[in-house]
């Protein structure tokens, strides 16, 4: 009978055990969402900015069926390097344990194993989200109603700017889930610095952030998660005009070549790559590696809250 548990690797169960401050992090960034070679260095960096910032780095991923938080880098090599490694969502992580599959979590997946592994705070890019045209298509990414049940923090630059970021607010409103800017009043576009909405609630610490967790957790009404919204300064954003010219062009070729369902985001991401010479893909980097020590820092000061 095999065992399907979650397994820990040794330095985050560690750090569960004695209340240390832990930080979640997807794995599909590494194997869908860089280019090979880059993807392996950054997903090391990224865990780095964590330990930089005092908490332990927990990459959640599945290995041969076996859903991990805390990879090691032996595990974290094979899903950066190996071909046919799946994109797992939440509905998908059974099957694929059953049948011994090596898969990459998504923003909704990571967050629900975070969740019920005890990690509260979980560093991403982006979210995903309402896809344009899902008037017709119902095309929303499974991030939001996961969200919507799944009591986490998320430090994210916003959503992706080539999805429908209006709608996805509203959604994130009906279904109940948090939304604070971090040092702004305004949501990001993940790549801009600006969507072009406003935001209710805007905290300007660390402590802040850790606050309301606190605050949520000992008033036990609201169960859902809280999306910490991270903006890149302005000086550090993709050229704005280049964003859009590059969006228009990626949305017609869309529509030339008859892209649908999850084939959209991969698509978009790798014409933004390759229109910007790159530039996306910097600005991407920067994107997590902001997210994951802040995350860190968050952390760190929930974790103060819990002890105090």
């Amino acid at each position: 009978m095999t065992n399907f548990h979650i397994g820990f690797g040794a330095e985050v169960a560690d750090a569960l055990r004695d209340g240390r401050p832990v930080v979640a992090l997807e794995s599909t960034i590494v194997s869908h969402g860089l280019p090979r070679p880059d993807n392996l260095l950054v997903a090391r960096q990224i865990e780095q900015a964590v330990r930089d910032a005092g908490a332990v780095p927990a990459t959640i991923g599945m290995v041969a069926g076996e859903l991990i938080v805390g990879l090691d880098d032996a595990q974290l090599t094979r899903l950066a390097t190996v071909d046919g490694v799946s994109k797992l969502s939440v509905r998908d992580l059974a099957v694929a344990a059953a049948t011994g599959a090596d898969g990459a979590t998504t923003v909704a997946a990571t967050s629900a194993v975070a969740a019920a592994a005890g990690i509260g705070v979980f560093a991403t890019g982006g979210l995903g989200g309402v896809h344009r045209e899902a008037a017709q298509t119902f095309d929303e990414s499974a991030d939001l109603v996961t969200l919507a049940r799944t009591p986490i923090a998320v430090v994210c630059a916003g959503v992706k700017s080539i999805l429908d970021v209006g709608a996805t607010l509203e959604r994130l409103e009906t279904l109940g889930v948090g939304v604070i800017g971090y040092r702004t009043h305004r949501f990001p576009g993940f790549y801009l610095t600006d969507a072009g909405f406003d935001l209710d609630w805007s905290v300007q610490s660390p402590e802040q952030v850790a606050d309301v967790l606190l605050a949520r957790e000992r008033q036990g009404v609201h169960h859902g998660g809280l999306i910490v919204a991270n903006p890149l300064p302005t000086d550090e954003q993709l050229d704005p005009a280049l964003h859009d010219r590059t969006l228009a062009d990626g949305l017609a070729r869309l529509a030339a070549d008859g892209v649908t369902g999850k084939a959209v985001t991969p698509f978009l991401l790798a014409h933004f790559h390759s229109a910007t010479e790159g530039a996306s893909l910097a600005v991407n980097v920067r994107i997590i590696l902001r997210n994951a020590d802040l995350a860190a820092r968050i952390a760190v000061a929930a974790a103060a809250r819990r002890t105090a």
